[in-house]
Parts: structure tokens; C-alpha cells; sequence
């Protein structure tokens, strides 16, 4: 029977993933580590003809982030997942969903995959799980920005600034100057570049920040719900909303309609990821489509790249977007 890369792991005391970026001379393996799987290989007699084997073990953790809610229902996690799948078929690399509810969960499953590299859906300011990544030199790609160790971070995202600009002079352009954000956890790297681009646009068209007019809340946020309906109700309400994402945007709907307030004839709307909810919501949304899938192969792509060939810079891209003009704005006086 052939020696496998496993049997190969066993004698040296080290998982099977490390005999592979052992075998491809990468960085994160220390030089003891290294001699110690050379040796196994070299008692064993094991060697590395067989390229298709090699490449039929390598697996791409997929990290969600940590929750005890529903956040995984958000359409964007499966149209990135789609786009990963897609491209890890092409490659024969293995595929594995890694889900947690707090950070010590998460960093379990992290080891337990013994996975070449991961893809994080998401990107937050002062992660552990990050952290712990840098520190172990695990090779990983994230989808969003980085916010340390920049050079030395693969990152693929939108220019989520330039985004939230472009929505909040769309809702100018139809004579709106009462305009609120709503945003979500401030941690959350994509929603402080949205809520940047939303204060740019604002300047940049001399229109006066009113703090009342910026909320960003957690989906299941009661009590910043509660904010949000007394804006809606006040005699300074806002004419138009840009919400960081479609199911928020339907969830505000709801408490649209019970301040007998319409869309978009008392309030136009606009919201992010182009997703089944904007199209069933009723107007339909006018929404950015942050291109998820996209997302997803080029993360896919470059982490492929990274693991092939473990001596390449980091590499950063920036994935188009565009904006969707549904019934939801309208124009006013």
C-alpha cells in the first residue's frame, strides 16, 4: 500500500496539513517542524510525485462570524459561499463551513480543521479570531478590509466609502437634504466605511450633519428600534434612509408602515447587497449590489494563490459595485 500524506503526519506528531506547506517550503512552518516531517517522509519512503493527491487533500475553512442569532440567514453569506464553492470545484480543494458562537469555539474548530487556509465573510475592528490568526501564522484571506498588519493581510472587498457616497448623491440628486444613516455596530469595519461615505456626500454637498440623523443599531436592537420610531414620527423626520443592508431595510419597512408614514411618498429608501429581500419588499428597494459572489471566487482565488505559492505579497481587490434604481426613491420638491 502507498505511504500517504497522512501516515506521513502520524510519525512526525504533526497534522496533515502541515506536512503539506511542509512539502511546499511555507514560511509559517518553522525550520524544526520541517526537518521533523522530512525525516518521517525520508523513513517512510514517501514522495511527492503525485501533485493530483496533493492538491485532492488541500481544504479552505470558511469562517462565519461568531453569533447566537440569525445571522447566518443573510443572503450574503450564501451568495459568497457560492462564488467560494464555485472556485474551490474547479481547484478539487475541500470545502469546510466553520461556525461558532463565541471566540473559544470558533479557534477550536479553527484547529481542529487543519485546513490550508480560511476565508473570513467578514471583517471586524480588533478581532481575536483575527488576532489569533496572526499570531498562530495562519495563512487566511479576508473578505473586507483589514484594519492592522495591512501589507501583510490578503483582503478582498468593495470600496464600501465610495458606495455609501454614491447612494447618498443619488437621494441629493432627487432633492433630498434630510437624509439619516443607518448603520449597524460600529466594530464592524463595512458600516463605518458606509457611515464615512455617507458624511462625505454630505459635505461635499454642504448639507449640515445632524447627529439625530445617524443610528446604527444591531438587528435585534429594541431599544435603538424604539430611537428610530420617535425620528420617524418627530416633525424633523428625514426624507430619505440609507440602511447598511436589505433585511434591515425590510425589518424598517414594518415600522415604516406602523408610523403611517409610506414608501417612497413619505420616505424614500435606499439599502445595500441587492439581495431576494430588496426585489420582495413592496416597493422594491433601490439597492447596491456589492457583487457578494464575486467576493467569493476572488477570495477564493487568491488564497488558492497564496497556498500554491506561499512566497507572494499580500494581495488586496477591490470588487465593483453598482447601484440598482428600483420604486423605493423617488424625486421631491
Amino acid at each position: 500500500m502507498a505511504v500517504t500524506i497522512k501516515d506521513v503526519a502520524k510519525l512526525a506528531g504533526v497534522s496533515p496539513s502541515t506536512v503539506s506547506r511542509t512539502c511546499k517550503n511555507h514560511p509559517s512552518i518553522s525550520q524544526e517542524t520541517k526537518d521533523r516531517v522530512k525525516k518521517a517522509m525520508e523513513e517512510l519512503g514517501y514522495e511527492q510525485n503525485n501533485l493530483q493527491q496533493n492538491i485532492s487533500m488541500r481544504k479552505i475553512g470558511v469562517v462565519f462570524p461568531k453569533s447566537k442569532t440569525d445571522v447566518y440567514e443573510n443572503p450574503f453569506y450564501l451568495e459568497a459561499i457560492k462564488g467560494i464553492g464555485k472556485y474551490c470545484n474547479k481547484k478539487q480543494y475541500t470545502l469546510l463551513v466553520i461556525t461558532g458562537e463565541t471566540d473559544e469555539e470558533l479557534i477550536r474548530s479553527i484547529k481542529a480543521s487543519e485546513a490550508d487556509g480560511f476565508i473570513f465573510l467578514y471583517s471586524n475592528i480588533d478581532d481575536s479570531i483575527i488576532n489569533y490568526m496572526y499570531e498562530q501564522k495562519l495563512l487566511f484571506v479576508l473578505i473586507g478590509k483589514a484594519t492592522k498588519m495591512i501589507n501583510d493581510t490578503i483582503y478582498v472587498d468593495n470600496d464600501n466609502v465610495q458606495a455609501a457616497k454614491e447612494a447618498c448623491e443619488y437621494l441629493i440628486s432627487l432633492g433630498h437634504n434630510k437624509i439619516a444613516y443607518i448603520g449597524t455596530d460600529n466594530y464592524k469595519v463595512f458600516s463605518s466605511d458606509r457611515k464615512a461615505g455617507y458624511l462625505l456626500a454630505l459635505s461635499e454637498h454642504n448639507i449640515e450633519y445632524n447627529p439625530n440623523y445617524c443610528l446604527e443599531f444591531a438587528l435585534n436592537s429594541e431599544e435603538k428600534y424604539n430611537k428610530l420610531k420617535d425620528l420617524l414620527i418627530s416633525e424633523n423626520r428625514p426624507t430619505a434612509l440609507l440602511i447598511y443592508d436589505d433585511i434591515v431595510a425590510v425589518s424598517i419597512g414594518n415600522l415604516i408602515s406602523a408610523c403611517n408614514l409610506k414608501v417612497p411618498e413619505d420616505l424614500s429608501i435606499i439599502s445595500f447587497n441587492n439581495s431576494i429581500f430588496a426585489r420582495m419588499m413592496n416597493p422594491q428597494l433601490t439597492s447596491i449590489d456589492i457583487n457578494a459572489y464575486q467576493l467569493g471566487v476572488e477570495a477564493a482565488s487568491q488564497l488558492s494563490k497564496h497556498i500554491e505559492n506561499p512566497n507572494l505579497f499580500a494581495t488586496k481587490i477591490i470588487v465593483p459595485y453598482f447601484l440598482v434604481k428600483r420604486e423605493s426613491c423617488r424625486e421631491i420638491r
